[in-house]
């Protein structure tokens, strides 16, 4: 499935909404999942029902796709207002600060404590996602990073060594220039330049790598304008607009065909493209660094909604064991997404997993550089489309560094100032 960061265009406010009583029959306590997988997935998640409600008797789990995932949270409020939602949904990270405000998501803050279920064991930026002031308002869903993927047979015709985990940005910039053939219309990088979260999230991982943050520790100011963030803007300027080394996505996905048709030498990307690539004989690596190699994660979450203290027990019991190491590692082997859990690497099935999926290794390894989360907050979006404008005028060489990143945050503070 392609990868769901996305955000949709929402702040919703819930209001209180009664909850529906336990729903069980002959001592059975059904519990309803909502997700929005589909093909691979889709087929996994029913898989992971059957197996779970064959070894618990007095459980019954019913999963069913909510259709479009881009829109499952506003589903998801529609849902609580009318007062019949269900016990489980996975929702994108980004929504964590506006689904905590619901009084029906439940706070897992003490639930993540109990025996077995080993918190820190999921990868720092999971953590971080589901984080919303003192409450842990969701289990960790999915979880990826973006990492160097390159074309080996174009590297190989440029006589460029192949990327190293010791790279920097300058040997980063001078293999775009060289992989860089204009008769051939072939560019050493490529970067999506529409403005949206996808243009964004790439320069967060430059902007951590820099020393530099999105907002300040209290999520009241920005600070994405920072020296660290002018000079990471200033690596996308100079390379699009002086090196012109870079090819501008307008936001349609052509650089994957591209890539796959050998006239992209290296992406920044994540394990959701390699199934794009059949053509080209791809290597993975880290992300070139500055002071370090830090990348973004963009993890999602299962939410767990009171349905009363019958059908929230049960749906805890089902999300624990459907977050266990050997459970999601069964879910990673069938579906290629990357473990959400550290111990899943030293479990039996793990090379399995790897062998299957060529570069998937150099991705999980990678959630090591993953040390930070976007702000969870109930207006990223806006903070996020104010620095999308921003870099997207530096690529396209319609702005400077400092000025286009002053002027979003100034739009980004307006915003952080409502409190919305």
């Amino acid at each position: 499935m392609r990868r769901l960061f996305l955000i949709a265009a929402t702040a919703l406010l819930v209001a209180s909404a009664g909850c529906g009583g336990s729903s069980s029959s002959n001592g059975v306590v059904n519990v309803t999942v909502w997700h929005g997988y589909e093909d691979i997935e889709g087929k996994a998640m029913t898989s992971a029902a059957a197996r779970f409600n064959a070894t618990h008797p007095k459980i019954h789990v019913t999963v069913t796709n909510y259709g479009n995932a881009d829109y499952a949270l506003q589903k998801v409020l529609t849902a609580i207002r009318g007062g019949a939602y269900p016990d489980i949904a996975y929702l994108y990270g980004s929504w964590a600060a506006n689904i905590a405000r619901s009084p029906t998501a439940v706070d897992l803050s003490s639930r993540i404590k109990e025996p077995g279920v080993n918190w820190n064991d999921f990868w720092p930026a999971e953590r971080q996602a589901v984080q919303v002031g003192g409450k842990v308002i969701g289990m960790p869903a999915l979880v990826d990073n973006l990492a160097l993927v390159y074309n080996k047979k174009l590297f190989d015709q440029a006589g460029i060594p192949y990327p190293t985990a010791n790279w920097t940005w300058d040997d980063f910039r001078a293999a775009a220039q060289k992989l860089t053939d204009p008769s051939a219309k072939q560019f050493g990088w490529a970067y999506v330049a529409d403005g949206s979260e996808d243009t964004v999230w790439r320069f967060d991982a430059l902007l951590w790598q820099a020393g530099g943050d999105i907002l300040n520790s209290d999520n009241t100011k920005a600070e994405f304008n920072s020296p660290a963030g002018v000079q990471a803007a200033t690596l996308l300027q100079q390379m699009a607009t002086v090196d012109h080394s870079v090819y501008l996505d307008n936001g349609n996905d052509n650089y994957a065909n591209l890539f796959n048709s050998g006239k992209i030498g290296m992406l920044f990307t994540g394990p959701w493209d390699l199934s794009s690539f059949p053509d080209v004989d791809y290597g993975v690596q880290v992300l070139p660094g500055l002071t370090n190699h830090q990348t973004i994660s963009g993890p999602d979450q299962w939410v767990l909604f009171n349905n009363g203290s019958q059908r929230t027990q049960a749906a805890w019991t089902f999300l624990k064991w459907f977050t266990s190491p050997q459970q999601a590692l069964i879910w990673s082997t069938q579906t290629g997404d990357l473990p959400i859990r550290a111990s899943e690497t030293q479990l039996p099935g793990y090379d399995a997993y790897v062998k299957k999926y060529p570069g998937v290794s150099v991705f999980v390894q990678n959630e090591a550089n993953a040390l930070k989360a976007r702000p969870v907050i109930a207006n990223y979006n806006e903070v996020s489309q104010a620095m999308g404008q921003a870099i997207e005028a530096v690529l396209l060489g319609k702005g400077q560094p400092q000025q286009e990143l002053d002027q979003a945050a100034d739009q980004a503070d307006q915003t952080l100032a409502t409190g919305q």
